[in-house]
C-alpha cells in the first residue's frame, strides 16, 4: 500500500505544503473546507509522519526520560506522580527507564539524549558515577533528585541528613538509646546522609552504633519479615527503629506482631514517607515532600 508524503498530499487537496503542515500540526486559523480537503488526502494516501523527522525539525520531543531503580516502589513512584502531573499539564509525555540500579540501563537512558529521543532526564536515584553524568550533560539538560554537593548539575533535594535526625531525635526524646534502621540501599548518597545523622544523634548521648542493628535492602513490606528474623535471633536487641520507608515498617509491625513483638513496648518503629498504609496500620511516620520534589524537577527540566 503507497505511503504518500505530505508534497503528494498538498498536490491532492488543492492546497500548499505550507498548510498540510499547519494541519497536521493543528495549527488555527486554517479555512475548513481546506483543512477537511488536507484530512481526506491524508486518508486516501494513507499518510504516516515520520515522528523523528518532525521533532528533528521542531529541536525537541516533548519527552521527559525517567531514571528510576523500582517502579513499584513508594518513594520513587510519588516522585514519578509529581513529574506526571505537570508533564500533563504542560503537554510533555514520559518514558521510564526502569534500571535496577543497572548501570548499563542508566547509560542507555542517557544515550537517548545524547540522540536527541528525549528533551531531558531526571534521575530519581543512580548507580553512574557524577563524571558520567556532567558529560552527557552537555546533549541536554539532566536533573538530579539528590544532593550533588557542588557539582555542575541541577537537582532537587530532600535534605534526608535533617529528616533523619528528627527521626532520632524523637525516638530519644521518648526514652530510647537502643536504636537500630532500615534502609533501601546504604551506599546511596541519601542514605549516606542518613548514616551520619544516625551517627551523630548516638554520638549526642554517648552510644556508639551497632552494626547488626542496620539493615540494608529494604525496600518491600516482605523485606520486614526479614528485619524480624533477624531481630529474635539477637540475644541484644535495639529498642527502636528508624525504617526509611513505610511499607517496611508496616511488614516489620505485622510481622512483629504475628512472633509476639509487642509494638511499641517491645520495639518502637518510626517511618517515613506518610504512604497510606502508615494511617491503615497507624504507624508513626515523617512524611516526605516527594510529590512536590518530582514538580520541580520537571520545571527545572
Amino acid at each position: 500500500m503507497k505511503v504518500g508524503n505530505i508534497r503528494e498530499i498538498a498536490k491532492l487537496a488543492g492546497v500548499s505544503v505550507a498548510t498540510v503542515s499547519r494541519v497536521l500540526n493543528h495549527y488555527p486559523y486554517v479555512k475548513e473546507e481546506k483543512r477537511k480537503a488536507v484530512w481526506e488526502a491524508i486518508e486516501k494516501l494513507n499518510y504516516t509522519r515520520n515522528i523523528n523527522a518532525v521533532h528533528l525539525s521542531r529541536g525537541k520531543t516533548s519527552i521527559i526520560g525517567i531514571i528510576i531503580p523500582y517502579v513499584n516502589h513508594p518513594y520513587f513512584s510519588t516522585i514519578t506522580e509529581g513529574i506526571a502531573a505537570e508533564a500533563l499539564r504542560n503537554g510533555y509525555h514520559l518514558l521510564l527507564f526502569q534500571t535496577n540500579y543497572d548501570i548499563k540501563k542508566e547509560i542507555d537512558a542517557l544515550e537517548m539524549l545524547k540522540m536527541k529521543q528525549v528533551d531531558g532526564i531526571i534521575i530519581c536515584s543512580r548507580t553512574v558515577d557524577w563524571e558520567r553524568i556532567e558529560a552527557y550533560s552537555q546533549y541536554g539538560p539532566i536533573v538530579l533528585c539528590e544532593d550533588v554537593k557542588g557539582r555542575n548539575l541541577s537537582s532537587v533535594s530532600i535534605d534526608h541528613y535533617y529528616a533523619f535526625l528528627m527521626g532520632m531525635n524523637y525516638l530519644i526524646k521518648k526514652g530510647h538509646r537502643k536504636i537500630g534502621y532500615c534502609i533501601g540501599r546504604i551506599t546511596g548518597t541519601n542514605s549516606k546522609a542518613r548514616q551520619a545523622a544516625y551517627q551523630e544523634a548516638l554520638k549526642q548521648i554517648n552510644e556508639r552504633p551497632r552494626p547488626e542493628w542496620i539493615f540494608d535492602q529494604c525496600l518491600y513490606i516482605e523485606d520486614g519479615e526479614r528485619v524480624v528474623a533477624s531481630l529474635l535471633r539477637m540475644k541484644e536487641r535495639p529498642t527502636a527503629l528508624l525504617v526509611s520507608s513505610d511499607q517496611v515498617a508496616a511488614g516489620i509491625i505485622t510481622f512483629g506482631k504475628n512472633k509476639g513483638l509487642k509494638i511499641p513496648e517491645n520495639l518502637a518503629v518510626l517511618s517515613f514517607d506518610n504512604h497510606p498504609i502508615s494511617e491503615a496500620l497507624n504507624i508513626t511516620t515523617i512524611e516526605l515532600p516527594l510529590s512536590v520534589m518530582g514538580k520541580k524537577a520537571f520545571h527545572m527540566i
